[in-house]
């Protein structure tokens, strides 16, 4: 080690004194040293610059500058802060010596030099010097390292916060069904969150037991191509059925030996239940094509059969009574057969009769009249009819029977009684209506409202009412007709139906018929009254076209506007903003966190905060007995709905706050 010093040390001896500088030149040099001379301290700043040697042997005492200043200015310049600077002196003081250390110097020697001690010291700090220059070398090293893995980490995470933005279910299991990986889509789309599941059997969390031979031979699949995609039935936390369009990826490890196995689920639900939507209208239009086709064929038939009866009753008169009630009974089941047929007609074709101007409020009351007469008692009928009711242009014999239908099979749902209401009323269809009612168009409406606290159905059910000839009824108690001739009669007019049920709740048909001759109509004016005063609305919906429309009607009328797309946002921006928002517009059925979870995490925040619940489903009594809740809007809505219940809440409970609480 001494000699690998030498050979390759610079040594730079600044000295005012020649006999000083030549012995000390020839003592280092015989040593082994490069030796570079200095006679005062401008020349040794000026040569240690340039030079660069490895330390510096510096006397104090010199012309012009000292060695104190000579050491302060090496040791601010970059260039020669590092060289170590060995003080030589003849001064013993303490001062001294420590005012030189606090200019950077590492040691003194004092003269007169002993050369021995000369050259341990140079030794010494030479070998220092090297030892620093190999730390600042790996740490160096270890800081470009540290900058490499940091980077690698920045880019973990951000892969890692990709996966998470994707709305996709990703998730990630080894070969004993375990799952390792568990993005935030999948918590959206399943409802666990990932701490929950992580080392869980994904068969037992996303898999019906119906479904595990498919899911066996997804696996033996994947075994041989390393690679699956089709469609699969999965169930969430709550229970629920989701279909997702799924992907199976085989994942090896670097030595190519299979690990994991990778799958990324679309949620597909809605696009499943449209696509069903759109296979039923294409079947009903086949079956209403074929239904035509063979009821005027039956037309054919009955026809000369029921005249056959009718004449043979005439021209037979004196024929016994068995066989005159034989002729009864063929007639009155051909005229039953026709008015079959004319039911199959008005279902296929929406077989027209005289359209005049209907007061459908004439017809509830004669609804209500036969109800009376032949229902049982233990059914109960309500009506409320607006005052005013707008009329319709339509058949008036078709809006009986669509009437009559469904109130029969209101009663029908209620074998041991009930009540029956049916309410109509006055509705202006406008723009953001229409947005959330693809059958909707912007204009006047009436509603007709049947509801009834029968037994209800569940939803697989509610899909498939409108279907001719299905029917839930006992055989012979109903040709499943009824419903369909509904929808008929409902598309010929040009309105729509709306159907809620609920298993053990009852059922409400909502029938929006367009109207005609409408009085007074909504103008601008009217919505200038329920203009807001500027106060911010929270907006809460996982439907993007809802938002956006809501937003901007709101914003039309002096409303600010914060949007979420479901509950978990919601929270998070209330709790920003809770001093602003006056009021939050809550759907009730959204992803990640429902409405109602919503509601009573806000109320814990805020025992006073205002919301109003919407609901395309949920009935109105069930919401307005949530904690919180101040009012219902059911979807769709419209502009003037919206602005008078916020009208109602924001500014006529603030007028009165006596009556809020009282009620």
């Amino acid at each position: 080690m001494k000699n690998d010093f030498n050979k390759s040390g610079v040594i730079l001896i600044v000295d005012d004194t020649p006999i000083n500088l030549e012995m000390l030149f020839d003592f280092l040099g015989t040593a082994g040293f490069t030796v570079l001379i200095a006679e005062d301290g401008e020349s040794a700043i000026a040569i240690a610059e340039y030079g660069k040697p490895d330390l510096i042997l510096l006397d104090i005492l010199m012309p012009r500058i000292d060695g104190f200043e000579t050491c302060r200015r090496l040791k601010a310049q970059e260039s020669t802060q590092d060289i170590p600077v060995i003080f030589m002196t003849a001064l013993s003081e303490t001062v001294d010596k420590v005012k030189g250390f606090e200019l950077g110097a590492v040691d003194y020697l004092t003269k007169p030099l002993q050369h021995q001690e000369v050259l341990a010291r140079i030794q010494l700090h030479l070998k220092l010097r090297t030892l620093t220059k190999t730390l600042q070398e790996q740490n160096l090293r270890l800081e470009a390292e540290i900058t490499e893995r940091l980077q690698v980490e920045e880019k973990i995470r951000e892969q890692a916060a990709l996966l998470d933005v994707t709305s996709d279910a990703i998730v990630v299991k080894d070969f004993n069904n375990q799952i390792c990986f568990w993005n935030q889509g999948a918590e959206n789309l399943y409802g666990w969150k990932a701490t929950e599941v992580i080392g869980e059997n994904v068969n037992q969390i996303l898999y019906p037991p119906d479904t595990l031979a498919q899911v066996q031979n997804i696996y033996a699949s994947i075994a041989e191509s390393g690679f699956w995609q089709g469609e699969l039935n999965q169930v969430n936390k709550q229970g629920q059925t989701v279909i997702v369009a799924s992907r199976w990826t085989l994942m090896c490890d670097r030595h190519n030996q299979p690990k994991s196995i990778l799958t990324v689920n679309t949620d597909i639900t809605e696009k499943k239940h449209l696509e069903n939507q759109i296979l039923r209208a294409q079947r009903l239009e086949s079956i209403g094509t074929l239904a035509s086709g063979i009821a005027h064929d039956l037309n054919n038939i009955l026809t000369p059969i029921l005249t056959a009866a009718q004449l043979l009753q005439l021209k037979l008169p004196d024929t016994n009574e068995r066989n005159q009630q034989m002729l009864k009974t063929i007639e009155a089941n051909s005229k039953r057969g026709a008015a079959l047929v004319k039911q199959v007609l008005q279902f296929a074709r929406g077989v027209d009769g005289q359209r005049t101007i209907v007061q459908v409020s004439h017809l509830c009351s004669e609804i209500q009249q036969i109800v009376q007469e032949t229902f049982p008692k233990s059914i109960e009928l309500t009506t409320q009819i607006q005052p005013g009711l707008w009329a319709v242009i339509g058949d008036a014999t078709h809006l009986h029977q669509l009437l009559m239908n469904l109130v029969v099979n209101a009663r029908d749902a209620m074998p041991r009684g009930g009540s029956i209401n049916i309410s109509a009323s006055n509705l202006l269809v406008d723009e953001q209506y229409a947005r959330m009612n693809l059958d909707a168009r912007v204009g006047a409406y009436i509603v007709v409202t049947i509801t009834d606290t029968g037994v209800g159905m569940p939803p697989e059910i509610i899909d498939r009412i409108f279907e001719p000839f299905f029917t839930t009824k006992e055989i012979g108690k109903g040709t499943g007709l009824g419903l369909s001739t509904v929808r008929g009669i409902i598309q010929s007019h040009g309105g729509f139906v709306n159907v809620w049920s609920q298993v053990g709740r009852g059922t409400e048909f909502k029938i929006f018929l367009p109207a005609v001759e409408v009085a007074n109509p909504l103008l601008a004016e009217d919505l200038d009254l329920l203009k807001g005063d500027g106060e911010l609305i929270l907006v809460v919906d996982d439907e993007s076209g809802i938002l956006e429309t809501t937003k901007i009607s709101l914003e039309s009328y002096n409303y600010r506007v914060l949007t979420a797309t479901n509950g978990i946002e919601a929270i998070a921006l209330y709790a920003q903003h809770e001093d602003e928002i006056s009021l939050v517009l809550m759907d009730m059925m959204m992803p990640a966190m429902d409405g109602a979870t919503a509601i009573s995490t806000l109320q814990k925040m805020n025992s006073q905060v205002k919301v109003i619940a919407v609901s395309g489903l949920t009935a109105s009594s069930k919401l307005t007995k949530l904690s919180g809740v101040k009012k219902f809007i059911s979807k769709p809505y419209t502009t003037k709905d919206l602005l008078q219940t916020l009208h109602s809440i924001l500014v006529q409970e603030s007028r009165h706050p006596e009556r809020v609480a009282k009620s």
